[in-house]
């Protein structure tokens, strides 16, 4: 499969009306005036607009990520439709915050349903197989929890105020299940990562390591690893922010003694499924994307969020993980809901080009970072959708550009890209 040439038919309509501007836009460059080409931008985005405006006959809820409602209404039989799926899309509306979310009550249900009951079972009575087949179904769960979790610390809740209370509570129980720590996504991602947005105070910065070397990303890995749960609360300490060194660290080492108290007095083998390898896993996917995320740094403007962030266009990140492709736009607006970024993408399109930002489709952050571990550039340059001057460029000519965005950047450097550091 060729990257550049192929159209994954199991993108979001979003992405599809995305892509297809991105590449009608390249493909017809020159050949058609600028009034056109806002006159075709401006239709899709009202396209885009209506499947997430709850007037529009073509409001669009994403109810289960797998599907568009569309296809799933044609899937189901008209009787199912009728009486069991359209009864709980009206329902699920007037429980979550934003009403495009159905989904993520879809999801607190099936994870209240069998991540919970599972990881009760494997306490009351373990067994080696269910303990695997637990630690599989985590596995699958843990990229769209996460990204549901994403939009809940920056939107400080997913379901309507008068559910606050049960907002509020069930991170708590979740949260550990699928391998994240109470709190610490919430205060090194919002708190911290968003502040200092992968600059040289970053505690997940790239910038300093050499991003297409093993090695430099288990030095980057193992730094965050075994030292965030002390480093975190030291740079909010520099910053003068007790509260927030306080809470972040309190709620981490309540995390691990609670692992620990099961482990040691409940039993290891349920504990090491539940909540052990999940930890260890999320942590490591946690910074492999993090890395595919930041990887290419311009080497003239690594302050600029539409140089130090990529944009994707895939099914793994959007489809399954709430648009989370869209990590410049997220950058740009952190608190931008999910279903509004591709209309953000577009409306800012002709600012992403003119400051060289970079867009790919057909792959993911894991596989960016394993393909830049390959230093297969020729590949991830098939990966780019040109946009602006990348426009007419040669595939060598766009994998050598890509290939001098991965740079580690030198203290001298770093000193007179960003100034004074801390």
């Amino acid at each position: 499969m060729d990257p550049s040439e192929y159209i994954d038919v199991n993108l979001t309509q979003a992405d599809l009306l995305v892509l297809k501007e991105l590449l009608q836009e390249s493909d017809q460059r020159g050949s058609i005036s600028r009034e056109q080409v806002v006159a075709q931008r401006s239709t899709t985005s009202k396209k885009l607009a209506a499947l997430n405006d709850p007037s529009s006959p073509d409001f669009d809820p994403t109810v289960f990520v797998s599907l568009d409602l569309k296809d799933l209404q044609n899937s189901l039989p008209s009787w199912v439709d009728k009486w069991v799926l359209k009864p709980y899309i009206k329902l699920a509306r007037n429980v979550v915050r934003i009403e495009t979310d159905v989904v993520m009550l879809t999801h607190l249900l099936l994870y209240f349903t069998t991540s919970l009951p599972s990881a009760l079972i494997l306490f009351h009575h373990f067994t080696w197989v269910h303990g695997f087949l637990h630690w599989v179904m985590q596995s699958y769960y843990v990229g769209t929890y996460t990204l549901m979790m994403h939009q809940h610390i920056h939107m400080g809740g997913i379901l309507k105020r008068r559910f606050q209370w049960f907002d509020q509570l069930f991170p708590y129980i979740t949260d550990p299940l699928l391998g994240h720590t109470w709190n610490s996504y919430y205060y090194h991602h919002v708190k911290h990562h968003h502040v200092e947005a992968n600059g040289p105070n970053d505690l997940s910065s790239t910038i300093r390591y050499q991003r297409d070397e093993l090695l430099d990303f288990f030095c980057y890995f193992s730094r965050f690893f075994f030292c965030i749960w002390w480093e975190l609360p030291l740079h909010f300490l520099r910053k003068g922010n007790i509260r927030f060194a306080l809470k972040c660290c309190i709620w981490e080492l309540l995390n691990y003694a609670f692992v620990f108290l099961l482990w040691k007095h409940v039993g290891w083998k349920p504990t090491l499924f539940v909540f052990l390898l999940p930890l260890l896993q999320l942590r490591v996917g946690l910074m492999v994307g993090n890395w595919g995320q930041h990887a290419f740094v311009d080497e003239n403007d690594p302050n600029s969020d539409f140089r130090s962030s990529i944009t994707l266009i895939d099914v793994a990140s959007n489809r399954f993980c709430y648009n989370d492709g869209y990590h410049t736009s997220h950058h740009l607006h952190p608190r931008r809901h999910w279903r509004d970024h591709p209309i953000a993408f577009l409306r800012d399109k002709d600012r992403y080009s003119a400051e060289h930002a970079l867009v790919f489709r057909n792959i993911d952050y894991i596989m960016i970072t394993v393909m830049l571990f390959r230093k297969d550039y020729k590949y991830l340059a098939k990966c780019l959708v040109p946009m602006g001057e990348q426009i007419g460029m040669s595939l060598d000519e766009i994998a050598c550009m890509l290939q001098k965005k991965t740079r580690r950047f030198s203290e001298d450097d770093i000193r007179r890209k960003f100034g004074k550091l801390e």
